[in-house]
């Protein structure tokens, strides 16, 4: 019977403690000499060059975090290992124990707070307005009778009828399959304007055979703070990411990383996204915050 108890009590006490690691991501860490990093097979900022091989703009970032991760445990060597993730399963590998440190591009919003934690904001998407530069379009007004293309399963559409200076004005739908067949409705002509994300709309036009035929116009429609997800009520693990992250934003490592990512030619296309720094992602630098999207949205 004794020995029945105490079996029990020494289970009990595993469960407790591996339960405490998983609220504990440094002490995990630690004890296993590595972090696995969420990443993302196709994403602007977070993709794969195969072979085991990613890049990206958020994944430079997280490669200076896990560098601060090694030196405030004071490890020799810390490896990296590489959990692929997608838009429905990135929630559940974090809250699981899975991943450590997702670094995708995943929006920080009021219904995923209740699951997950987030970083502060390292970048700030902005859904806006792709025309060709002679069309004479340079805001919502003039958008009145034309022909809007966007994505199929996107909500850009949707975001340009609900906003303020859209009232009293009509326009006719195109749907693309995808993002690059959405463009093309507009490089044949099809359509007037493209509306989506910014990052998506400059991305095409740096593809595109005439950049200079294209042209990024009108006012903001949307709003949202993208950051790198982390698990929930592990306070000491969030000081460690923002503090490596306000650490790149004052000494300029994450300007240097936009300016690679964003306005400088991309190896191996080398073609050049020709994305400016945002008002948006500049106020979310200067002022670290993880207000989610419905925050910013309550603004405007």
């Amino acid at each position: 019977m004794n020995k029945q108890v105490l079996a029990l009590a020494i289970a009990a006490l595993a469960a407790g403690s591996a339960f405490a690691q998983a609220n504990d991501t440094l002490a995990k860490i630690k004890a296993s000499g590595s972090i696995t990093e969420g990443v993302r097979e196709s994403s602007g900022l977070s993709y794969t060059l195969g072979n085991g091989q990613y890049t990206g703009f958020h994944y430079d970032v997280c490669a200076n975090i896990i560098r601060d991760i090694q030196k405030h445990l004071g490890l020799a060597k810390l490896e990296t290992k590489f959990q692929p993730v997608t838009s429905q399963n990135r929630v559940p590998l974090v809250q699981n124990g899975t991943v450590d440190l997702e670094c995708g591009s995943t929006t920080n919003n009021a219904t995923r707070q209740k699951d997950v934690s987030f970083a502060v904001t390292t970048y700030v998407e902005e859904v806006r307005i792709a025309v060709k530069a002679n069309s004479g379009i340079t805001s919502i007004k003039d958008l009145n009778g034309k022909t809007v293309a966007t994505t199929t399963g996107t909500t850009s559409v949707q975001t340009l009828r609900k906003n303020e200076r859209a009232g009293g004005i009509d326009f006719k739908e195109l749907y693309g399959k995808d993002h690059s067949d959405s463009f093309l409705l507009l490089e044949s002509g099809r359509a007037d304007a493209f509306v989506m994300d910014g990052s998506i709309l400059a991305s095409n036009i740096a593809k595109s055979k005439s950049p200079a035929d294209y042209k990024i116009v009108g006012e903001v429609l949307s709003v949202e703070p993208i950051a790198i997800m982390i698990r929930k009520d592990d306070a000491a693990f969030k000081k460690v990411v923002d503090d490596s992250i306000k650490a790149q934003i004052k000494n300029g490592d994450l300007a240097k990383l936009w300016d690679k990512w964003f306005l400088k030619p991309i190896p191996p296309a080398n073609v050049t996204v020709n994305l400016p720094l945002s008002d948006a992602t500049k106020s979310a630098w200067a002022n670290p915050n993880d207000k989610p999207m419905e925050e910013y949205a309550a603004k405007k």
